[in-house]
């Protein structure tokens, strides 16, 4: 008799990166800039993932962020499109901090190899900052390898 665990084999990984523009507002200021990184997730299943990504961006003081989150793709039978959402938090280091933030957001993965998918996705979310929480919005799109 041979027992197998289906659940270590539908555990999957994707690397690539992000890039895009980035909008940060807080104490009386807005400044848009580049935004780009490298990202990791674990794909659990079919639908849960856990990934964490390294961005920086251009605004005054060059923002770095470390954020971390919780992804569900959802599925669409037939298709080669996988929508998600999630929700996560990071630091945001720049003048004067580390900085903790909220992430919210979503998008689709649009498949053009067999593992290789292009994003385009918006995030968003607050940064809690010193005396006052300043607030990011991303438009981004990026290139995810699945392994």
């Amino acid at each position: 008799m041979a027992f197998t665990c289906t659940s270590l084999a539908q555990v999957k990984w994707s690397v690539g990166g992000n890039m895009g523009i980035s909008i940060a507002s807080g104490g009386g200021f807005t400044s848009a800039g580049f935004h780009i990184g490298p990202m990791g997730e674990v794909l659990i299943g079919k639908g849960p993932a856990v990934g964490t990504e390294f961005n920086i961006n251009t605004q005054t003081g060059t923002p770095i962020e470390w954020a971390n989150y919780f992804k569900y793709y959802f599925s669409i039978p037939g298709s080669k499109v996988k929508p998600y959402a999630n929700a996560g938090f990071g630091l945001y280091f720049f003048t004067g901090g580390p900085y903790f933030d909220l992430r919210f957001g979503g998008g689709a993965e649009f498949q053009v190899a067999k593992n290789l998918f292009i994003p385009a996705e918006l995030q968003l979310g607050p940064v809690f900052v010193t005396g006052t929480t300043g607030f990011v919005f991303l438009i981004r799109s990026g290139v995810r390898y699945e392994i």
